[in-house]
């Protein structure tokens, strides 16, 4: 028997309880828990003692208070059944006194003493006679919470792109800003319909790998920098961190593809990097000039390119 339990409740919540009253517990019981504000149904997701450990966050204080029973599940049922009918009810309110507000979910706690409404809306919402309204029709206590479209996306769940479910419906438990500038340092295209999710803004994931982006791009020229190759200027159009290859363009129009790791001889790198106007001392980059604008060359075989920051 696990002394601490982590239990799936609604939505993608997932809490950590202790089993004080040493239940017999097997993955996916469905258990009644001591919650925030009164008893909650929930199922168990993770008992695995050293698992518990590496995830729970500190001290667990809430316990499990029983397996589900018979009469539990039919609450439950009934409950399900209130929340369709009270998202109808406020909907339909919302419209009739022309509020500017989304209802995303109603959520009726355990034991129906409340009904809690979420909704998300760009401004602040006078909300008091929508309330009374509630109240009158529900006859129980009633609260109204305003979430971010981010939060309503993680709460209602859904699909991505990339195949599989949201990753704020499931694991992502606090959101980080993410800036446009994000997808143009990974390369990505500034289109909405490719970079935004399905809240509708942009994708949380655009941060997961971008570390790696900035590290790898200190290694190329900056994207626009101009290189003389065999006494023609050309310029960086793009870069293959993966394949390590500079794609150069000339006036012409033309591409010309240009390992990383085999510049010829006296290729130099034309205009002031982003270090350079930022008055920058480094010395690894022997070959730079004194002077913003001043060319770059190597007489070797081998071209260090300056470093561009991000």
């Amino acid at each position: 028997m696990a002394d601490i339990v982590q239990v799936a409740l609604r939505g993608s919540r997932r809490e950590f309880f202790l089993n004080s009253r040493n239940l017999w517990l097997k993955l996916r019981d469905k258990v009644i828990v001591q919650a925030e504000a009164g008893e909650s149904l929930g199922t168990v997701f993770l008992k695995d003692p050293l698992l518990v450990e590496l995830k729970r966050p500190g001290n667990v204080t809430r316990e499990i208070i029983r397996k589900v029973e018979e009469e539990d599940l039919d609450q439950d049922d009934h409950n399900r059944v209130l929340e369709g009918t009270a998202f109808e009810y406020c909907r339909q309110r919302i419209d009739a006194r022309d509020l500017k507000m989304d209802l995303a979910e109603v959520e009726v706690a355990f034991s129906g003493h409340r009904v809690t409404f979420y909704f998300s809306a760009e401004h602040r919402v006078d909300f008091r006679e929508l309330v009374k309204d509630l109240a009158a029709r529900f006859r129980c206590r009633i609260e109204l919470r305003q979430i971010g479209v981010r939060d309503e996306a993680g709460r209602i769940g859904g699909v991505g792109t990339c195949g599989r479910e949201l990753c704020c419906a499931t694991w992502l438990r606090q959101f980080e800003p993410i800036t446009l500038k994000m997808a143009k340092d990974q390369g990505l295209s500034p289109s909405p319909s490719k970079i935004s999710g399905a809240c509708g803004r942009l994708k949380c994931c655009l941060r997961y790998e971008l570390d790696f982006y900035k590290e790898a791009s200190r290694e190329f020229p900056k994207i626009g920098s101009k290189l003389v190759l065999a006494g023609v200027e050309q310029e960086v159009s793009r870069v293959d961190i993966f394949r390590r290859t500079l794609l150069l363009t000339d006036e012409s129009g033309n591409d010309t593809p240009l390992p990383l790791s085999e510049p010829p001889a006296g290729t130099k790198v034309v205009g002031p990097t982003r270090d350079r106007r930022r008055g920058c001392d480094k010395t690894r980059c022997g070959a730079r000039g004194t002077k913003p604008g001043d060319g770059e060359s190597v007489k070797g075989t081998k071209l260090q390119f300056p470093v561009s920051e991000n």
